[in-house]
């Protein structure tokens, strides 16, 4: 087996399985109805089109000198242009040699994921190769001495080719573009996460390591006294204890066991585990026309718990909280509204990413493991709120029997 790339971890290139790029080659070969003979017709032209190569790659070199977009990733000056010249002209006679083996597959895919190494724009490969079929068909129809429906054949079959050629290096670019994005954001994760966790973990730590040393060096401490301090550092490993457990059980959200449930019920129980105070007004609105929802009744009980300890810590001085489902077209919608102080409109976007809280404690993992949930349980969750009016949640699940043509579940954000 051929390999492209260097292993992940030696490098910021991705191993690729060439026996499978090459399969990929040979199915958009089936599209294109590329042919053995379609393999000889465009190996005939390479001793007719050998001689203006050098004059195709000069011509393609002086565009890019026009655009500094594409130029700018060319930083070695004009040695590296004659290198890069070489390159291109040996690329050309491989395209006309008529052996497309998996040494072939291979380079183009190489083009690719190179491009987004140096950081090419893969529209300027698109433009470029555009700009090398407008000249080698020019060179064949100006230098083509036999019988023109033959020469049609030969352009068709050149045209298939370079469409091949085109596909493969945009499928590298895509993919290698893709893992890269990937691994850039998982680093950005980690450094939010890591962020978040020594906030949260700096406080209970600091508190311990400031009790400990009285404990060390108080001259005589009362008994009394060192209890407190016992106390406190018994509290708050248990709050860095608790930080440590929220970030495990994000990390471990088990695959929901999805059957039909009742959505008052989960909403109930939540409400049981999770009181209002009386200072609050509560309105439930469950009409008995809603059909079950669908989805891990335990898990989605974990959604409302979250919502309702949010919705009631948004009213400190009392308010109403209002709790209302109804169904559309095999979609439960169920909105938790509040009357609190809001969410200011330029930390609305923020409130559903791991470890942003608004709150002054708060580790900042409740919606999105709320969020993060109902996608699970093929679900979603959308915020509304207005700065010192309240704030409005609303779950979308589905019914236990969803029409065919439904539509839910975007995973819309505030």
């Amino acid at each position: 087996m051929l390999s492209v790339g260097d292993h992940e971890g030696h490098g910021n290139r991705t191993v690729v399985n060439i026996d499978d790029v090459y399969r990929r080659y040979q199915e958009l070969q089936a599209w294109v109805g590329w042919t053995g003979e379609d393999a000889c017709s465009v190996a005939a032209t390479s001793s007719l089109l050998a001689p203006h190569l050098s004059t195709l790659v000069e011509d393609f070199y002086d565009e890019i000198q026009r655009h500094p977009n594409a130029l700018k990733v060319i930083t070695g000056g004009q040695a590296q242009i004659e290198r890069l010249k070489g390159t291109l002209v040996m690329w050309l006679r491989e395209l006309l040699g008529g052996r497309y083996d998996q040494n072939y597959v291979s380079r183009r895919w190489q083009v690719g994921w190179r491009h987004v190494e140096i950081g090419l724009d893969q529209v300027y490969t698109n433009v470029a190769l555009s700009r090398l079929r407008l000249g080698l068909m020019s060179c064949l129809h100006e230098h083509w001495r036999g019988d023109g429906k033959e020469l049609q054949t030969t352009m068709r079959s050149l045209n298939k080719l370079l469409d091949l050629d085109l596909a493969i290096i945009e499928d590298a670019y895509q993919e290698e573009y893709a893992l890269r994005l990937q691994r850039s954001e998982r680093m950005a994760t980690i450094g939010q996460v890591a962020g978040g966790v020594a906030h949260e973990l700096r406080n209970p730590l600091n508190v311990v390591k400031t009790s400990v040393y009285y404990l060390l060096n108080a001259s005589k401490p009362t008994v009394e006294k060192q209890i407190e301090h016992l106390h406190r550092i018994e509290k708050h490993v248990v709050l860095a204890d608790g930080v440590i457990t929220a970030l495990s059980n994000f990390a471990k959200l088990p695959a929901p066991n999805r059957t039909p449930f009742s959505l008052e019920e989960c909403v109930r129980e939540a409400l049981d585990a999770n009181p209002v105070p009386d200072t609050v007004e509560l309105i439930l609105e469950f009409p008995p026309s809603i059909p079950p929802a669908l989805g891990d009744g335990e898990q989605i009980r974990i959604v409302f718990a979250n919502l309702l300890r949010n919705a009631r810590d948004a009213m400190p001085q009392g308010g109403r909280l209002t709790i209302a489902a109804r169904e559309t077209n095999g979609v439960l919608e169920t909105k938790v509204e509040d009357t609190g102080v809001g969410i200011p409109k330029e930390q609305l976007h923020r409130i559903m990413e791991p470890l942003y809280s608004t709150k002054a404690r708060g580790l900042g993992l409740g919606l999105s493991i709320a969020r993060a949930i109902l996608e699970k349980n093929g679900g979603s969750l959308r915020a509304a709120s207005e700065w010192e009016k309240g704030s409005t949640f609303t779950v979308y699940l589905q019914t236990d029997s969803p029409p065919p043509t439904s539509s839910l579940i975007r995973s819309d954000g505030p």
